[in-house]
């Protein structure tokens, strides 16, 4: 096990990844977000280099967290080889067993190595599987126009409250403290009303992805979302990042969304692993 921490490494691995970036999608994202400030503290495991055959990042260690805060203690793998990424998940100290933790990566096998190191460990598991889109020439993206009297702009901490109000995994105080954390740090776009209240917004999250697309009921309709999605898209790749996000497979309306804006529908799912102490 290698913590890659050499500037030149790490943008020579974003350069690796972007080769293969529909399997390594999550990483790739990680990495470029470590390579751009890392404001969330993250740090890359390989098992080698630089023939590598699984990748983790995770939170740096010296970087305080509450062992119960899946939100904080989010890992994302990338495997070229199941039995080296086994390895590196169960017989190393790439992991703090000790903690409540989510790993992320669109690769079937880290579902199942995370199910089965989980029995091993004696966790509590549980899983969700999303639907990537990547997006592509952010300049062949579909033109969106905003009604008259709302304007784009961005979010600041007097939102979070609504925003974990709205999240789908918000409502706690870990959640909160996230969600003002990615306010804070990373790109994101809003659509305020003529009272300067937001009610549509898309974030970026550590990962490089989209997060927390929402837009309040009573504005649905007018296509709010697209304009958001295409807004920040083109942010994030003026600033030399992979653009991505994640949609459910039950969210049929957010996926004729993605694909009439001319994001790309990606093969393999997205699962987000989260292991539980207790």
């Amino acid at each position: 096990m290698l913590i890659l921490s050499s500037p030149s490494k790490l943008r020579l691995l974003e350069e690796m990844l972007q080769k293969i970036q529909s399997q390594s999608l999550v990483v790739c994202g990680a990495v470029m977000n470590i390579n751009r400030g890392n404001p969330f503290g993250y740090e890359v495991i390989v098992d080698s280099w630089p023939e590598f055959k699984a990748i983790l990042t995770r939170p740096r260690r010296e970087v305080p967290s509450d062992d119960s805060d899946v939100f904080a203690n989010t890992y994302t793998a990338f495997y070229r080889d199941q039995d080296a990424y086994r390895t590196l998940l169960l017989e190393s100290d790439a992991v703090n067993w000790s903690q409540c933790f989510t790993i992320r990566g669109n690769q079937d096998g880290i579902y199942e190595a995370s199910r089965n190191a989980a029995a091993a460990k004696q966790m509590r598991f549980s899983s969700a599987s999303y639907i990537p889109y990547l997006s592509p020439d952010p300049n062949k993206l579909r033109e969106c126009k905003l009604d008259a009297g709302f304007r784009l702009s961005s979010l600041n901490h007097s939102h979070v409250d609504l925003l974990n109000e709205t999240w789908p995994y918000g409502g706690s105080k870990p959640s909160h403290q996230y969600l003002a954390k990615l306010v804070r740090c990373f790109p994101n776009i809003c659509i305020l009303d003529v009272s300067g209240h937001p009610v549509s917004w898309v974030l970026m999250d550590p990962f490089g992805a989209g997060a927390h697309n929402y837009t309040l009921q009573s504005h649905r309709g007018r296509g709010f979302s697209s304009v958001v999605l295409r807004a920040l898209t083109m942010q994030a790749s003026a600033a030399g990042y992979l653009w991505y996000g994640f949609v459910a497979p039950e969210n049929i309306r957010m996926q004729k969304i993605q694909e009439h804006l001319g994001y790309q529908r990606l093969p393999h799912l997205c699962h987000v692993c989260v292991h539980h102490t207790v």
